[in-house]
């Protein structure tokens, strides 16, 4: 007797979602499509927010920035849960690594008393501004309109209370988990004239309305200067000076702004791109708070370098605003 076996196809109903369908075919999408684009309702809405009831949830009117479709504003690293949590998981193993080397090889013992009292000066009460970095990201997470740039606020958001956390952790493996490192550097934030200038500028910027105000605020004037005057020009400094041993445990905060960076790149070269409306705003809130940020971080940079750096950091921020669209 011969069994005959048969292979047949089924061939689907459709391939996607239909929301996923009107807008790229129907075809198999990706996982970051099917979980990202058009997720964010738009209609038939209960009620208005009780806090706010002249505009509804997910009110594209809660910014001066308008975009004919907010989910052109996607992700250029394809994160959405899965992945990003993945990623991070990766990135925090080697930094515990890190510290972990760092820890049972005592290198804490051998920075000179000098460096770490410079350290716990003008390095750990980093850990108070990233917490206002996060609520920026959260309050965009919450007023944004299109998934697309709302769950990479929330990832934004998250990665920089870990940056928080790690600054943390820097002080306590130079205080041998006493968190006499952590008291003390919470006093410099809170009253030592090198420091208030940011504090002040953080603040402020909890009280901005416009969420893509915020976020030009803190995610692109701020974060680039911030980001070059620790994770490039102090970076250098500290090989230089003895500190080598302290990079291990500020890579994390390092490789996450430079992933970070394409993220904000590409948010803001896609908005600029959009309209004059939106270039001519952007470039209002720049001014406005390039200035800030230049008073706020003057006597910081100075400090924790030279009278010379902002002025390299301020570079670095121009260069980026070019290459975005928006320079002179």
């Amino acid at each position: 007797m011969t069994i005959e076996i048969k292979t047949s196809t089924m061939k689907p109903v459709r391939n996607t979602y239909a929301h996923i369908q009107r807008r790229f075919g129907d075809k198999p999408a990706t996982r970051y499509q099917e979980a990202t684009y058009d997720v964010h309702s738009t209609h038939n809405f209960h009620y208005k927010p009780l806090w706010d009831q002249e505009r509804e949830l997910n009110d594209p009117a809660r910014t001066a920035v308008v975009m004919a479709d907010w989910y052109d504003l996607k992700d250029p690293r394809q994160f959405y849960y899965g992945p990003y949590v993945q990623n991070r998981a990766k990135m925090q193993e080697t930094a515990e690594n890190n510290f972990s080397f760092f820890e049972k090889r005592g290198l804490a013992a051998g920075l000179d008393e000098v460096l770490r009292a410079k350290i716990i000066e003008t390095v750990i009460p980093m850990r108070h501004a990233e917490v206002a970095a996060n609520l920026n990201n959260m309050y965009g997470t919450a007023h944004g309109t299109g998934t697309a740039v709302t769950q990479a606020l929330i990832f934004e958001a998250m990665d920089r209370f870990g940056n928080a956390q790690y600054f943390s952790k820097i002080g306590l493996a130079l205080d041998d988990n006493t968190g006499s490192s952590l008291v003390e550097a919470k006093q410099h934030w809170m009253s030592n004239p090198i420091w208030q200038g940011l504090r002040a500028y953080c603040e402020k910027t909890l009280t901005i309305k416009d969420w893509f105000e915020a976020f030009i605020a803190q995610d692109i004037v701020l974060d680039t200067l911030i980001n070059d005057l620790y994770y490039r020009q102090f970076d250098v400094w500290l090989t230089a000076n003895g500190g080598r041993d302290l990079l291990l445990l500020m890579e994390f905060m390092q490789q996450r702004a430079k992933e970070s960076q394409r993220w904000s790149d590409s948010v803001l070269k896609s908005v600029v791109a959009e309209s004059e409306h939106n270039a001519n705003q952007i470039r209002a809130w720049i001014s406005t708070w390039r200035i800030r940020a230049q008073e706020a971080l003057a006597p910081l940079a100075n400090a924790l370098l030279c009278e010379q750096a902002l002025a390299e950091a301020f570079s670095v921020l121009e260069q980026r605003l070019g290459k975005v669209g928006l320079g002179h």
